[in-house]
């Protein structure tokens, strides 16, 4: 199961690439306007390439434009065991 904040928003782990397509597309399929794809760390090169092979099978087999709304980047403070760290993170909103 792919990590869900809430109706529209997917969060990238360390799941197939695969998962994440397949569950941004089923999102868009049930009805949703935009997802917004999430991840921190070594998993942003992941969100890069799920939110671009679901742009491109959106438009080649089904059809469906979908287009980049949103990117947003930042550094996130994250509380570990030896103390405080800085964080890559991207948001990739995706509309229909």
């Amino acid at each position: 199961m792919v990590s869900l904040a809430d109706n529209n928003t997917i969060f990238i782990g360390k799941k197939p690439t695969e998962n994440y397509v397949f569950s941004t597309i089923m999102l868009f399929t049930n009805g949703a306007p935009e997802v917004s794809i999430k991840a921190r760390g070594m998993a942003i090169k992941r969100a890069v390439d799920v939110a671009e092979i679901v742009k491109n099978r959106m438009e080649s087999m089904m059809k469906t434009q979908v287009s980049y709304k949103e990117i947003k980047i930042a550094t996130e403070k994250v509380q570990r065991e030896d103390g405080e760290s800085n964080v890559s993170s991207i948001d990739i909103v995706l509309k229909k």
